[in-house]
């Protein structure tokens, strides 16, 4: 026991320090939807820097397609530049249940979430985006387990 202790902890040491990737990293794919190319892009390359697949989306229209991939584990998504309301974000979990929701706003808060905020969207990250915040947060996402993934109160 005191082994695998010392293991975890060097892991979480190398990875905190950047030396080495979780290997459960590399296998969440990101979806990224935002209708500002060159930000989706950016995102896009801060997450592959990271040996993370992505898949860019500049628009809600081919989302289904990617939430219907039992593959997609995580999708981020702009909340200030794309039409989204609640009914969209209960659909997407309704089609994949496992997926996680990460929004990007200039607001911490939009009132016309408020369902999707506290029921369907993991954490709101504010633009610009900060990585080390993202890594945090995706982290968080990969290394639970997939009965408390959900965030508080769904």
């Amino acid at each position: 026991f005191a082994i695998e202790q010392w293991q975890q902890c060097q892991l979480t040491t190398m990875f905190e320090s950047k030396q080495i990737i979780p290997e459960t990293w590399m296998r969440e794919p990101v979806v990224v939807v935002d209708s500002e190319e060159k930000q989706c892009l950016e995102l896009c390359e801060l997450l592959e820097a990271e040996h993370f697949k992505t898949t860019s989306l500049y628009s809600l229209a081919n989302l289904e397609r990617a939430v219907s991939n039992k593959g997609c584990q995580i999708i981020l998504i702009d909340l200030d530049t794309l039409p989204v309301n609640n009914r969209l974000f209960r659909d997407i979990k309704k089609k994949n249940s496992a997926v996680r929701l990460i929004g990007i706003s200039n607001r911490p808060f939009h009132p016309e979430l408020q369902e999707a905020m506290s029921k369907y969207i993991y954490v709101n990250l504010s633009k610009p985006i900060d990585g080390e915040e993202l890594f945090y947060w995706l982290k968080s996402i990969c290394e639970n387990d997939s009965d408390s993934r959900d965030p508080p109160n769904s």
